[in-house]
């Protein structure tokens, strides 16, 4: 993928997650902000908008930076096993073994009297939106994308969930997961796109310097 690519990929996640925020940070927080909207205070709607907002871009570097590291394991893991099948089967076992412990240990460290239904519900939905991405992924692609398509959608985000999970805000454990899904999402989805776009530019930027490489010599023999 070229450089202009690389950055038009950074700058539209940046802007997913930034978005994403605004409007889930409003949602996440509605009874904080809703004495906002009735007393239309178009002013104060901006700005924690605008705040919210940067915070969705921290989110966006956060998912970014997650999002070449894993590109970067996956490559290590095909080279340490040396088979596509026995690398999918330990990522298998390690979104089992996260979404395990994402029930569990939250349960375990959290709940006082409460069932453990809530916790399950946030790890189910986790685990539906990963489905779904790799789905989407694998008929963009082929079957091979499907395991580590969703081992990034849950086992990634889940650790770059890991501050807020720690302080199991309720309210921020939705304005952070909500961002980290779209961004993560995004560049999943996005990559393959970008990837061709890139291999067009440059087979495009070939062609015109062979032409241009062509007329050049024809000017030559013209002249002399």
């Amino acid at each position: 993928m070229n450089s202009r690519n690389i950055v038009r990929l950074f700058m539209t996640t940046l802007l997913v997650g930034g978005v994403t925020a605004g409007i889930v940070g409003f949602i996440a927080r509605w009874d904080q902000f809703a004495p906002l909207f009735t007393s239309f205070d178009l002013g104060e709607i901006l700005s924690t908008f605008i705040w919210m907002f940067g915070v969705g871009l921290i989110f966006s570097v956060i998912s970014q930076a997650g999002y070449f590291a894993y590109l970067t394991i996956h490559r290590f893991g095909l080279g340490i096993f040396k088979s596509v099948k026995l690398w999918n089967a330990v990522q298998i076992m390690l979104i089992l073994f996260v979404l395990f412990d994402l029930v569990y240990l939250r349960f375990v460290t959290f709940a006082d009297g409460e069932g453990i239904g809530s916790y399950l519900a946030l790890a189910l939905f986790l685990l539906v939106v990963g489905l779904v991405t790799a789905y989407v992924k694998m008929k963009q692609t082929n079957k091979q994308a499907f395991i580590p398509a969703l081992f990034f959608m849950t086992v990634v985000t889940t650790l770059e969930w890991v501050p807020v999970l720690r302080v199991n805000n309720e309210e921020w454990l939705y304005f952070m997961l909500f961002p980290l899904l779209a961004c993560n999402a995004y560049q999943l989805l996005i990559l393959n796109k970008l990837i061709e776009r890139s291999k067009l530019e440059l087979e495009s930027k070939r062609s015109e310097k062979q032409q241009a490489a062509k007329l050049g010599t024809k000017k030559k023999v013209k002249v002399k």
